[in-house]
């Protein structure tokens, strides 16, 4: 299964961001090759297979980052061990 978590482009570097997930410190690696559309620092977007899809507006990404939050929380109140995943 692969979940979409939208990351925040720190860096390019040719052709390559270097992006935070969520608001921790780990960062991944996405090629902007297929993008079809530019990229600049700052921007959110949704990588699959080491390569950045789509570009999302800084609203959206923000909203789904809430989401992710809210799930975490009610998995967490409801008991559930999160760190086997």
């Amino acid at each position: 299964m692969c979940l979409a978590v939208p990351a925040e482009v720190v860096e390019i570097e040719n052709g390559v961001a270097t992006c935070r997930v969520g608001e921790g410190s780990a960062t991944v690696k996405a090629s902007l090759l297929v993008m079809d559309e530019d990229v600049t620092l700052g921007d959110y977007v949704i990588i699959h297979a080491g390569f950045a899809i789509r570009k999302l507006d800084p609203k959206e990404a923000e909203e789904s980052l809430q989401i992710l939050r809210e799930l975490v929380e009610a998995a967490k109140e409801a008991g559930l061990n999160l760190d086997q995943y």
